[in-house]
């Protein structure tokens, strides 16, 4: 049976190991390359790895990578429940129409998942401060965590980004930095404040262990479905560590038997003010690592160079998956309709995969009869200073 310490540390791309008792960022020996955790997994049943009691994303925790469970800094995320989008399954003739809701989760968002599993490993390892760039969600969710294990956290974020936002890191107790610019501008000044002053940098996938909370949005999609995965997954991708992540938690359940196939095509939907991957995929461009977007009332989605971008590509090649961009007019509009016909507030980002089905289904790319499933990260109420209603 797969154990919590039963892992290693290696390069995504090279394969380089690295030791897991210390503190690691990104592989340097092939060009600054995520580091991911590779686990000895065996055939075994899900019974006998799951914690049912625990209605956390921490039932699944001998299968990620915290050593002393006394380390673990839990606000209760994860356990988000799947809910059926009944009237808009039936305005768009689809069979089955599902949403992921991440709003449940403390601070409002998905990057619950990846800040309590990547703050509790710094904690175990001996970090006691903590700075990220953020979009904005990040941002809370480290300073809320930072909090409750009784460490410092430094925000790094966009000037322009909802006040809600900025709020929610000062009342947590953080040190809150305003950056003119993009995501990618607040991780040059989180470089220079590393030069000063001794902290741990969990911007996305620069570290290890952020990829390994967001992967339990993949265990929990499977065994809420009863383990029959989805024909299709839209998932809005910035940063990209859910998209991975929940391709790495299919993945693993597939070598420990939990299920036999993998039918899921994973969709990435970026908005059409910054979508890197549609020019990569495109050929617009080789890489995004000069791209230049710019901002979007989908806040987290200004992610113009995504550092983990190889990864990403990776995982739409292996599913047979694909990569959208979402005008800023679709984004405000299938908010709105989402809000009126579902009843449901989700965030721009979510509502952006909205607008990506509806295009899906008049390319055909989508067919009737298959189940579909929408992973909203967080909830609106944060966002609201950007739309008018």
């Amino acid at each position: 049976m797969p154990i919590t310490n039963d892992y290693v540390l290696s390069c995504s791309n090279c394969r380089q190991q690295y030791p897991k008792n210390q503190l690691q960022t990104f592989c340097t020996q092939c060009g600054s390359s995520p580091i991911v955790v590779k686990y000895s997994l065996e055939i075994t049943s899900s019974a006998q790895v799951i914690e049912p009691a625990e209605r956390s994303m921490w039932r699944y925790s001998k299968i990620l990578p915290l050593a002393n469970p006394q380390n673990r800094i839990s606000l209760g995320e994860g356990w988000t429940p799947i809910l059926p989008l009944s009237n808009l399954a039936r305005r768009l003739s689809l069979e089955n129409l599902l949403l992921k809701d991440e709003s449940f989760n403390p601070t409002g968002s998905f990057k619950a998942r990846g800040l309590s599993m990547a703050v509790s490993k710094a904690k175990e390892l001996g970090v006691e401060t903590c700075i990220v760039p953020t979009a904005g969600n990040a941002g809370g969710a480290l300073s809320a965590y930072c909090a409750k294990g009784q460490m410092q956290a430094i925000v790094v974020m966009p000037s322009h980004t909802p006040v809600a936002f900025q709020k929610e890191c000062l009342a947590f107790g953080a040190a809150l930095i305003l950056v003119d610019g993009l995501i990618h501008d607040c991780a040059r000044k989180v470089a220079a404040i590393k030069q000063e002053i001794n902290c741990f940098d969990i911007s996305t996938m620069k570290e290890p262990y952020r990829l390994e909370g967001k992967k339990t949005l993949g265990y929990e999609i499977a065994e809420q479905l009863n383990w029959e995965l989805p024909d299709v997954v839209l998932y809005p991708a910035g940063g990209g560590t859910g998209l991975i992540g929940i391709w790495k938690a299919f993945q693993e359940m597939k070598q420990m038997g939990w299920v036999k196939n993998i039918p899921t095509k994973m969709i990435a939907i970026q908005a059409e003010n910054c979508q890197p991957l549609v020019a990569t995929v495109n050929g617009w461009q080789e890489s995004a690592a000069s791209y230049e977007g710019s901002a979007t009332i989908a806040n987290g989605l200004a992610v113009p160079r995504p550092f983990a971008e190889r990864m990403m590509l990776k995982v739409l090649a292996q599913s047979n998956g694909d990569v959208l961009g979402i005008s800023e007019t679709e984004i405000a509009e299938n908010l709105k309709e989402m809000a009126k016909v579902e009843g449901l507030l989700v965030a721009p980002e979510g509502a952006a995969l909205l607008a990506g089905l509806k295009r899906l289904l008049k390319l055909n790319k989508i067919e009737k009869h298959h189940k579909v499933l929408l992973l909203n990260t967080g909830s609106a109420y944060k966002y609201l200073d950007n739309f008018s209603f």
